[in-house]
């Protein structure tokens, strides 16, 4: 898709402040400083609108991006940041599952691991759990930047057997900084609007 036109419409603690379209919506998840907001940029072609930030844990609401007026994209906050405290950790739990369980418009998650590593328990659990409630997943391995393009083929098969992904089950990898991967997840997304 051709982006001109992005807002960033509201973020969202609560279902009552959702957008009230019914708009396709694509959410994504990841630990944090995983690069979900650098992800986003990219597919939008901005620099910064989706803030990043090296300070994890930052994002902390579902951020509601409007694009072109045909969808959302929705950057929910980062899971796995051990120095937030836990009462705040499951307020984000409650909303983050609230969202993905209840929300028609959401018609698929992509999904981020770092692709420099193998997934953590955290990242195999929220794979698991999208699986058990039937939602479309999209994983994508991001920073392979930051590998030579010689072992990629290894880290994918790690990534793929460590989340115990299936044949169907699409991985993407992808680069914020050569754009590696755009195409390939614009094609999904739309084969979801």
């Amino acid at each position: 898709m051709d982006v001109h036109h992005v807002n960033l419409t509201i973020s969202a603690v609560s279902a009552s402040q959702y957008p009230n379209t019914q708009f396709p919506e694509i959410a994504f998840v990841g630990r944090s400083n995983v690069g979900k907001s650098s992800l986003t940029n990219v597919l939008i072609n901005r620099n910064g609108y989706a803030r990043t930030s090296s300070q994890p844990g930052k994002t902390q609401t579902l951020n509601f991006y409007n694009i072109e007026d045909k969808l959302f994209f929705v950057d929910v906050p980062g899971y796995g940041y051990a120095k937030t405290s836990k009462a705040n950790r499951e307020k984000w739990g409650h909303m983050i599952e609230n969202y993905l369980t209840q929300r028609d418009q959401l018609k698929g998650v992509i999904t981020l691991v770092d692709g420099r590593h193998a997934p953590t328990s955290d990242d195999v659990s929220m794979h698991d759990w999208l699986k058990y409630y039937g939602i479309d997943i999209l994983t994508v391995a991001t920073k392979m930047d930051k590998i030579a393009r010689g072992k990629w083929n290894k880290q994918a098969s790690v990534i793929t057997k460590t989340l115990h992904l299936e044949a169907m089950e699409p991985l993407i990898l992808f680069s914020a900084l050569t754009r590696q991967g755009k195409n390939e997840i614009w094609q999904w997304i739309e084969g979801r609007m």
